[in-house]
C-alpha cells in the first residue's frame, strides 16, 4: 500500500539527513513524494524517538529487615516486630507476615492496617496489603509463646526471607545463663533485676533463646585430687641420653590449672606437647606445665627432654614423679643405643615387667637391650633405678664390594664386539650380583670362581649372577665372577668414532682395567673421559691373577668372526657339548630352571685375544654407573700401528 505525502508534512531536517536528493527538490518546487508505510514509520521514529519503556519488575515486594523488641512475662513474650518492606510494583501487593507470630494489631505510618488471610498449601497465611511503592515500615504488635523443658525455658522466633534479623529480649529475672541458636549473641546486660539480650539472626534460620537459672560451681574452689599414670622411656646413647615421659591424669576433685613434675638435676626440656598445654617452665629441677583453661576431667601431655649420663659403667637413671597424685601407676623403661647391653640393675620401689605392660610407646621399641620396670604401688617410699652398662667396640661389616673389575673387548671392522668381564668380589650377605647389559647385548657364558654357571633374569631384563657368601664371623674372601657377552655395532669406515659400552653393576667398583683389541688395519686413539690410557699392568686381585688364557691368533684382514672362530671360542675342556650344534646353542643366554639343571649344561667361553690393543684404567665407579670409553679410528694403509 502506498501513501501520498506532501513534503511539508515531514520536517525538512529529516529529509535533509535521510533523503538528501528529495530535500534539494523540495527547495526548488513543491510536489508529492510516494513512499511505503514502513519507510514512513522508520522516518518518523528517527525524527521523534520515544523513551524506552521500563522493564517489568519480577518481584512485587521484598522483606528487607525484621526487628524484634520483646519482653518475657510468664509463658509468653510480648512486644513489637518492625518489618521493613520495599514495594516495587504499582497497585496492591501482598506482604506475608512471618509464620508463627501471634499478631494483635498492625500499623503503617501510625494508621491501622488490616491483615488478610491468603490460602496456601499449608493453610491460611496472614498478609498485609500495601499499595504505595517505596520503602515502608510495618509495625506489628505481637506475642510469642515461651516453652518450658526440664530446668530451662526457650523462645523461638520464626525464620523469614529477610536479609537481617535483629532481636532484643528482656527478662525480669537476674542471674540467668542464656544460649542462642541460629544467630549470634552480641550483648548481654543485667541491671535493676532485669536481664537484656541482643542477638542477630541468619535471616533464613529460626532465632532461638534458651535460658536457665545460673548455678554456682564450687568445683574450682575444692582442693585438687587426681590420679593417673606416668610412663618414662630412657634411651642411653654414647653421647647423650634422651628421655620421653608420657603423663595421663584424671582429675577427681577440683580443677587443674597446672601440673608440676619433679625431674631432677641437669635435665634439659626440649618440648612439652599436648592439646591443652599453654606454656611450661623449668625451675630448680621442677617442670611446671600450664594449661589453656582449668581442666576438670582428663589431661594428657608428653615431655621430651635430654641429659648427659656416663657412657658405660654404673648409671643412675632419673625417675620423674607428678605432684598432688593420690595414686601413680606406670613405670620406667631403659634401652641402650648402639653396641652395648645392660649387665645388671638395682631397683627400689620398682618391679620387673614386660615392655608391653608399659603401653605402645615402650612396646614399639626395637632395641636389642631393653629393660622395663613397673611402679610398685604398695611401696610409698622413694623409687630408684641403677643399671650397669657394658659398651662394645663396633665392628664394620662388609656387605659386598667389587675390589677390581677387568674388561677385555675385541672389535671387528664390521661392528661386532665381544666383551669379557671379570670381577673380584667380596661378599657376606648378598645372594646375587645384578648386571645391566648394554642395549642389544647377548650373554654367551658366565662363571663363578672359575666354574660355569647358569645366570638368572630379573623382571626388568637384567641378569643375576650368583655370589658366594662368607660364613658368620669370618672375613669375606675374594672370589671371581666372569661373563662374556656379544653385541653388534656399526661397520667401521675409513675413519670415525667407536664407543665401548660396559655393563652397570648394583655394587661399587674400586678400580677398573679395560683392554681393547682392534683390527690391525686401523689406528686408534683414546678420547678424554672416565678412562685414562696407561701401560698395561696385570690385575692386582689374587682371584684375577689366574694363568692367562691361550691367545687365539689367525691370519686375515680383520673382517670379523667366522663360524670356525665361534666354535673355537666356545670350547671348554670339562663341559664341552658332544656336537658343534650343541656348542652354538649353549653360547646363548639360558634362564635358571630350578635346583637341578635341565637341558644343555652351561659352559665357559674362552676369550680370543687378537690384534693390537690399548689399555685403559679408571678408579671408583659407583653402583648403577655404566662406564664407557670412546675411541677415534682411522684406516692405516700401511697396515699397522
Amino acid at each position: 500500500m502506498l501513501l501520498r505525502l506532501s513534503c511539508c508534512i515531514l520536517p525538512l531536517l529529516v529529509l535533509t539527513l535521510i533523503a538528501p536528493g528529495i530535500a534539494q527538490d523540495a527547495l526548488h518546487s513543491a510536489g508529492w513524494v510516494v513512499i511505503s508505510v514502513d519507510d514512513y514509520r522508520d522516518l518518523r521514529a528517527k525524527a521523534y524517538p520515544s523513551e524506552a519503556r521500563p522493564e517489568p519488575v519480577g518481584v512485587d515486594a521484598t522483606l528487607t529487615r525484621v526487628d524484634y523488641d520483646l519482653k518475657i512475662n510468664g509463658d509468653a513474650a510480648t512486644g513489637q516486630a518492625n518489618l521493613t518492606v520495599d514495594v516495587m510494583k504499582d497497585g496492591w501487593v501482598r506482604v506475608p507476615i512471618p509464620d508463627g507470630l501471634l499478631v494483635r494489631s498492625a500499623q503503617l505510618d501510625g494508621k491501622l492496617v488490616s491483615l488478610a488471610v491468603g490460602a496456601t498449601k499449608t493453610g491460611g497465611e496472614l498478609s498485609a496489603l500495601l499499595s504505595k511503592p517505596g520503602r515502608a515500615v510495618l509495625v506489628l504488635d505481637i506475642a510469642v509463646p515461651v516453652t518450658t523443658a526440664a530446668a530451662s525455658e526457650s523462645l523461638a522466633l520464626p525464620a523469614t526471607a529477610s536479609g537481617i534479623t535483629h532481636a532484643t529480649v528482656q527478662l525480669s529475672r537476674p542471674d540467668v545463663d542464656v544460649a542462642v541458636g541460629g544467630g549470634l549473641l552480641t550483648d548481654k546486660s543485667e541491671q535493676s533485676r532485669e536481664t537484656k539480650w541482643t542477638a542477630y539472626g541468619h535471616g533464613t534460620e529460626a532465632l532461638s533463646f534458651t535460658w536457665r537459672r545460673r548455678t554456682e560451681d564450687h568445683r574450682s574452689t575444692l582442693p585438687l585430687r587426681q590420679r593417673g599414670s606416668l610412663i618414662e622411656l630412657v634411651s642411653l646413647g654414647e653421647d647423650s641420653t634422651a628421655i620421653v615421659a608420657e603423663v595421663n591424669l584424671e582429675v577427681l576433685q577440683g580443677a587443674a590449672q597446672e601440673e608440676k613434675l619433679q625431674l631432677g638435676d641437669n635435665i634439659s626440656i626440649n618440648q612439652v606437647s599436648g592439646a591443652s598445654v599453654a606454656d611450661w617452665e623449668v625451675k630448680g629441677g621442677e617442670l611446671t606445665v600450664k594449661f589453656l583453661e582449668a581442666l576438670e576431667h582428663d589431661v594428657r601431655f608428653v615431655v621430651n627432654c635430654e641429659t648427659r649420663l656416663p657412657r658405660d659403667g654404673q648409671i643412675a637413671v632419673p625417675i620423674f614423679s607428678v605432684q598432688n597424685m593420690l595414686r601413680q601407676t606406670g613405670g620406667v623403661a631403659v634401652e641402650v643405643l648402639g653396641a652395648g647391653e645392660i649387665k645388671d640393675a638395682k631397683v627400689q620401689g620398682l618391679e620387673e615387667a614386660d615392655a608391653s605392660d608399659l603401653g605402645s610407646m615402650v612396646a614399639s621399641r626395637q632395641s636389642p637391650s631393653l629393660a622395663a620396670y613397673r611402679f610398685r604401688n604398695v611401696d610409698t617410699g622413694p623409687r630408684s633405678l641403677s643399671v650397669d652398662i657394658a659398651r662394645y667396640t663396633q665392628q664394620a661389616v662388609l656387605m659386598a664390594n667389587v675390589e677390581e673389575a677387568r674388561y677385555r673387548a675385541l672389535f671387528s671392522n664390521d661392528g661386532k664386539v665381544l666383551v669379557q668381564a671379570q670381577y673380584a668380589v667380596r661378599n657376606n650377605q648378598r645372594n646375587f650380583l645384578k648386571v645391566t647389559l648394554p642395549p642389544g647385548a647377548m650373554v654367551w657364558s658366565a662363571a663363578l670362581a672359575g666354574k660355569a654357571v647358569r645366570p638368572g633374569q630379573s623382571p626388568d631384563g637384567s641378569i643375576l649372577l650368583p655370589l658366594e657368601k662368607a660364613r658368620g664371623g669370618e672375613d669375606a674372601s675374594e672370589f671371581s665372577v666372569e661373563f662374556v657377552y656379544f653385541s653388534r655395532g656399526t661397520k667401521w669406515d675409513e675413519k670415525g668414532k667407536v664407543t665401548v659400552e660396559l655393563p652397570a653393576l648394583d655394587l661399587p667398583i674400586s678400580r677398573t682395567g679395560l683392554l681393547v683389541y682392534y683390527p690391525p688395519l686401523f689406528k686408534v686413539s683414546t678420547e678424554p673421559g672416565t678412562f685414562h690410557e696407561q701401560t698395561y699392568a696385570a690385575p692386582i686381585s689374587p682371584s684375577l691373577t689366574s694363568p692367562p688364557i691361550e691367545v687365539m691368533t689367525r691370519s686375515g684382514t680383520g673382517a670379523g668372526f667366522t663360524q670356525r672362530d665361534q666354535s673355537l671360542a666356545l670350547s671348554d675342556e670339562q663341559n664341552a657339548p658332544a656336537s658343534a650344534d650343541d656348542k652354538r646353542k649353549s653360547a646363548f643366554f639360558a634362564k635358571s630352571q630350578g635346583v637341578r639343571a635341565r637341558g644343555i649344561l652351561p659352559i665357559r667361553v674362552s676369550f680370543p685375544a687378537f690384534g693390537p690393543s690399548v689399555f685403559l684404567t679408571a678408579q671408583l665407579s659407583s653402583a648403577g654407573q655404566s662406564p664407557n670409553a670412546t675411541f677415534d679410528y682411522q684406516k692405516d694403509k700401511k697396515g699397522g700401528r
